[in-house]
């Protein structure tokens, strides 16, 4: 089940929420874990049993690690199995095919495909999950002794699939106590409005002119249209998952919780460290606390630092999926990063602004080619034409086509990955008067219906994040 499908809009959600509002404080958890293994279950069910094993494995590792505190080597064992066996889990679902198949490229062997389907947003509760047993190991968070709040903390549906992460001491608290208002409830509402507008509106637009154009042969497109091509991913992929996590934390303040921000403009930025400080937020977080900061960090000496840099980027580019064309992605970013910190950032910083920005959406454009293409011969071919090193011509019909039917809206989308419409918003927010309120609550109102019949009217509406 997505969030921009009807079934979710006319019956899930309005189901939830109306009994959630209704029945005793001390059921709605319980009502919260039914709702989100039935929002899980409702495209494929057999894949329920996957997360209940991790949520079982991880709440008994907690359980061990706190029940041990004074035995330093034993709980440090049962931490070491715990992340072991949440990346096994992750890894034969998610990369058992991949190892198949590399195996028989480099020994020329024929081992089957295993074919094993990803679970919708392993990725996403195995993290969390894991960020859990962590924290109680470090004792940054209290272990949970009722399975059902971890079990409604690992799954629940608004973060479930597609994130942001959320981590175990961010809502530890209020799992057990949280405060329903009607003023949280209406700031969740309009978050989602928002998210679910960037969804429909602008990302399945782009998205269609990014498919349309990634469909062709590099070889057969000219420079421009390669261009159009990039930049409606580029602004595909920004509006599809900021669309989700403003859906996720919207419907998160519904039921009285508050996620962390996961996007914060990052189109903005003025260099690519910058722009992953920016970006998928909880994830970049994720790694640093988990994975740079134990390995050393930066706190023995330089190449240590780039060494531990280049295994974090690389981790973060292969937990995108199973193809090594994520993993070229994650150390592209590596070794950018690696430069800034060595000299690079300190001459970007002298020149001006705007070249700041155009420096860092190039680099990150050319980032998406890699994470868009399923194989290093068509990323290699789509840059070359990109850049003119194709011999194709700088414009065609194509391009021309493309920029007179989307061309507007690929505007607007630029405009709206930036503060000002955001601006905008709150400035028309400002005052308590009837007339104001009322014009606020009909244009909400107005953006939902709108976002509902483009739904119902359209068939492209796809989710990115979901293979991941």
């Amino acid at each position: 089940m997505v969030f921009s499908s009807t079934v979710f809009l006319f019956l899930f959600l309005p189901l939830v929420l109306g009994l959630y509002f209704i029945i005793k404080p001390a059921y709605k958890n319980t009502l919260l874990l039914i709702g989100s293994l039935v929002f899980y279950a409702w495209g494929e069910p057999k894949y329920v049993a996957i997360m209940l094993l991790s949520i079982i494995l991880n709440y008994i590792f907690a359980l061990l690690i706190d029940s041990n505190r004074e035995k330093k080597s034993k709980i440090r064992l049962i931490l070491a199995v715990s992340i072991a066996a949440n990346l096994l889990i992750l890894g034969y679902f998610k990369y058992a095919g991949l190892l198949v198949d590399s195996i028989n490229k480099l020994l020329g062997t024929s081992l089957a495909d295993p074919e094993i389907p990803l679970p919708i947003g392993i990725s996403f509760f195995t993290f969390q999950a894991m960020s859990y047993v962590i924290d109680v190991y470090r004792k940054d968070s209290p272990v949970q002794r009722n399975p059902l709040n971890l079990a409604l903390y690992i799954s629940f549906f608004p973060q479930l699939i597609a994130g942001p992460i959320v981590r175990y001491q961010t809502i530890a608290e209020q799992l057990v106590k949280r405060k329903e208002t009607l003023n949280n409830f209406g700031e969740g509402t309009k978050r989602f409005i928002i998210g679910l507008s960037k969804k429909v509106f602008i990302a399945n637009n782009c998205g269609f002119v990014a498919d349309q154009i990634f469909a062709q042969q590099p070889a057969d497109m000219s420079t421009g249209l390669a261009w159009i091509g990039i930049i409606a991913y580029s602004l595909q992929i920004y509006f599809d998952f900021s669309g989700y996590s403003d859906m996720a934390i919207g419907l998160a303040r519904m039921f009285g919780f508050t996620f962390l921000e996961n996007f914060n403009y990052p189109y903005i930025s003025k260099s690519i460290t910058e722009f992953w400080r920016r970006w998928h937020i909880s994830l970049s977080s994720w790694f640093r606390d988990y994975l740079y900061i134990p390995l050393g960090g930066n706190r023995h000496g330089v190449w240590k630092t780039y060494r531990n840099l280049l295994i974090v980027w690389c981790a973060t580019g292969f937990w995108h999926g199973a193809s090594w064309t994520f993993l070229a992605w994650g150390f592209y970013y590596a070794v950018i990063i690696m430069l800034e910190r060595a000299f690079l950032g300190r001459w970007i910083a002298k020149i001006p602004s705007v070249l700041q920005h155009i420096y860092s959406l190039v680099l990150v454009m050319v980032g998406w080619v890699f994470f868009r293409s399923e194989t290093f011969t068509y990323a290699f071919s789509y840059l070359k034409t990109m850049f003119g090193l194709s011999g194709a011509g700088l414009w065609d019909a194509g391009a021309a086509y493309y920029l007179s039917e989307y061309g507007v809206v690929l505007v607007l989308a630029m405009i709206g990955s930036t503060p000002l419409v955001l601006k905008a918003l709150q400035k028309l927010s400002e005052g308590d008067s009837m007339p104001r309120q009322a014009a606020i609550a009909l244009f909400y109102s107005f953006i939902l219906l709108l976002s509902i019949v483009t739904l119902v009217t359209s068939t492209f509406n796809p989710f990115i994040y979901f293979r991941f």
